[in-house]
């Protein structure tokens, strides 16, 4: 019996060893991808078009703002004079050109977020591919990410593929 627990203890350290072994074979490699995503020309491109549309749905609103602020002044100047079915019928206007206003926010943002996704999946697409076929051409098992906040690693001491892949990307 003595001998079987022998046995047994030896073979557990062989195998725990042999796993070590095997952990230690594997190539891992990090690259920061956001870092690398904000270098390539195509976010950059998709960025400014993501401002300029930006800037004509703030445009738009407050163009709307501002003429749905001057009809409620004209409207408040002009109570003392109208009847209150009038002027009933004036907030009512006034109530409905505000949810109407609340509304065109809402769409534009969510074009906005339609239009981030249509432009940016390529560019993250495309930043995948070469961060594969870099790791794969080098030999890596895993890459992990290393920027900051995406929580896929903690310490980052091994290669860092960023320069590589870049290279890959022409950029």
């Amino acid at each position: 019996m003595k001998q079987f627990k022998t046995v047994l203890i030896a073979a557990s350290f062989m195998l725990g060893a042999i796993a070590f072994t095997n952990a230690q074979s594997s190539k891992v490699a990090h690259v920061g991808t956001q870092e690398l995503i904000e270098s390539m020309p195509a976010y950059q491109s998709a960025m400014s078009q993501l401002e300029k549309l930006e800037k004509t749905y703030t445009a738009n609103i407050e163009d709307l703002l501002k003429e749905a602020q001057n009809k409620n002044q004209r409207y408040q100047a002009e109570a003392t004079s109208k009847t209150e079915e009038e002027n009933a019928s004036r907030a009512r206007e006034l109530q409905s050109t505000q949810e109407k206003i609340v509304q065109f926010q809402k769409n534009a943002q969510q074009e906005l977020q339609k239009k981030e996704t249509e432009l940016l999946r390529p560019v993250y697409e495309k930043a995948r591919t070469a961060i594969q076929k870099v790791a794969r051409a080098k030999g890596y098992d895993y890459v992990l990410d290393s920027t900051t906040g995406a929580g896929g690693v903690l310490l980052a001491d091994g290669y860092d593929l960023a320069s590589d892949v870049k290279k890959e990307l022409g950029i």
